[in-house]
């Protein structure tokens, strides 16, 4: 048994047995050792970004770890954006990154880098295993730190790999324990919520799962307090069934309104709210001026912490919880509006909603907020080209749940060819791609921080970079290259009869929503 014997073992022996890849040739050992331990998924991705973004939707579903197998500093480096959205997201990951020989090191060739650097602006740990005989233990220390929530990296050099003998299957690492809430902090919340003064009850982490939300509508009901998710959840449980709950808006001036008046903000699993940018003349802390935040939790054990704080302030009080209702089947040519009402109507029961629509994206809350129970991921650390390759991970940790990856075109394009993982695994992920052939989101951007006003003369050397025209771009034709059947609709009524035959059959589908863009 060689070193990467002993690592793939020590995985799967800590509970990861999926591994999303995208290998080169210091990774050749555990390609080989995969066969000896058929325990170990391998699914293959054709670019480093899908196999990260893969990875952390995995976690949010699966609640464990997926590994990563990437090639040296520039494979880790082009997964970097998707393992900052996991990073965000507090998922766990474990990235094993080949690297050259110890001894090939000193001469500097062409893919040498520093792989440490690289990996820690995205991982909370990160250890170079330099001993066949400690490669195991390297492994089974990676998976526990990485159930704390967080990235953990594993440098593994080839020759550490390919050593015969030596390599040591290791026991599971217990994973640190989370410590309770304090109970300082609870009791202060409690004061605040029962001072009869206005406040915002600012939930995330694992409190926005059905009973975290529940815990958070109690303590609504009790003490008129407001409640609010974190505008980018990790993982959010709704519809029918569920305590209904609004996010705290991406824009800075609606944020502003959500959040005004309120003289304290009790945070439980959610970070103080900031603004996604800095804007000309506009606040970049949400938080109302001279109110008092009271940190309650961490992202986990923000759920327990709610429940502990509700059965203070609020015993034996009910939460509400949201009726099934949903949205008339709209007819005609699709719109933003239309388009969400759609997938309001037909979203199936138990799916798992990865949404990167992005400015396609509005009026999919209100119109989802009564379809059957669902979960809901989006965009934590906002690097878009998310999407795909999440709905992938989601997919293969729960293959008996209907996916739905709500995608914009924009950000579609930069991890693409997840479409093809989807065929080759044959996943129930149905794409509804949102076609309005812009960059709407930037177009908005342009004027929220207030550059329209020095693009000179036509501006059309600057809407040019916010135009995905000339040539448009045929997605059904993309879809079906790698092997995702694939429809292109421009009515309500081709929508609705496009998503009704993609859930009634397997595999892979891909609607392609023409919609005209939300800012012109």
């Amino acid at each position: 048994m060689n070193g990467a014997h002993a690592l793939i073992r020590s995985l799967v022996a800590s509970g990861v047995d999926v591994c999303f890849a995208n290998p080169g040739t210091s990774e050749m050992h555990f390609v080989a050792a995969l066969d000896g331990v058929p325990e170990m998924r391998a699914v293959l991705a054709l670019f480093e970004g899908v196999a990260t973004g893969a990875a952390d939707g995995y976690a949010r579903m699966a609640e464990r770890p997926a590994a990563t197998l990437l090639h040296l500093g520039p494979g880790l480096g082009n997964g970097v954006a998707n393992l900052h959205n996991a990073r965000r997201a507090g998922s766990p990951v474990v990235n094993v990154i080949g690297d050259h020989a110890t001894y090939h090191a000193k001469y500097d060739a062409p893919l040498q880098s520093d792989i440490g650097a690289i990996a820690g602006a995205v991982s909370g740990w990160v250890r170079h295993s330099a001993l066949t005989s400690e490669v195991g233990a390297d492994a089974a220390a990676a998976v526990a730190a990485a159930r704390e929530g967080q990235v953990a990296t594993l440098v593994l050099p080839a020759d550490v790999s390919w050593e015969p003998d030596g390599g040591v299957v290791a026991d599971p690492v217990p994973a640190a324990s989370r410590a309770a809430a304090d109970p300082d902090a609870v009791g202060a919340a409690a004061a605040a919520l029962r001072s009869g003064e206005p406040c915002i009850l600012l939930v995330g982490g694992d409190a926005t799962r059905a009973d975290g939300l529940a815990a958070a509508d109690r303590i609504a009901a009790a003490t008129g307090a407001t409640v609010l998710a974190e505008t980018f959840p990790t993982r959010l449980e709704r519809g029918a069934g569920v305590a209904p709950v609004e996010r705290v808006a991406y824009q800075v001036d609606i944020a502003v309104r959500q959040l005004a008046g309120a003289q304290h903000v009790v945070l439980v699993g959610a970070r103080s709210p900031v603004g996604f940018f800095a804007y000309p003349g506009k606040p970049s802390d949400l938080v109302p001026p001279g109110a008092h935040v009271h940190t309650v939790a961490a992202r986990e054990g923000a759920a327990a912490a709610l429940d502990e704080l509700a059965d203070l302030v609020a015993p034996g009080t009910t939460a509400r919880v949201a009726a099934l209702a949903r949205p008339e089947l709209p007819t005609g040519a699709l719109t933003v509006a239309s388009a969400a009402a759609v997938v309001g109507a037909l979203l199936p029961e138990g799916a798992i909603v990865v949404d990167e629509a992005v400015t396609s994206g509005f009026g999919l809350p209100g119109d989802t907020a009564g379809a059957p129970r669902h979960d809901w991921l989006t965009l934590t650390g906002g690097a878009i080209g998310w999407g795909l390759p999440a709905a992938t991970g989601a997919a293969v940790a729960c293959p008996d749940r209907p996916v739905w990856a709500l995608q914009a075109d924009g950000s579609a394009m930069y991890t693409i060819s997840a479409l093809w993982t989807h065929a080759r695994e044959g996943l129930d992920v149905t794409t509804v791609l949102y076609n309005n052939n812009a960059y709407a989101i930037l177009r908005g951007e342009l004027q929220q921080v207030g550059a329209a006003g020095f693009v000179q003369h036509d501006g059309k050397r600057a809407k040019a970079l916010l135009d995905l025209g000339g040539p448009d771009l045929d997605f059904v034709s993309i879809a079906r290259g790698m092997g995702v059947p694939g429809v292109r609709v421009t009515t309500a009524e081709e929508m609705a009869d496009a998503l009704r035959r993609a859930s009634a059959e397997p595999g892979p589908h891909l609607v392609e929503v023409m919609v005209p863009p939300l800012v012109a």
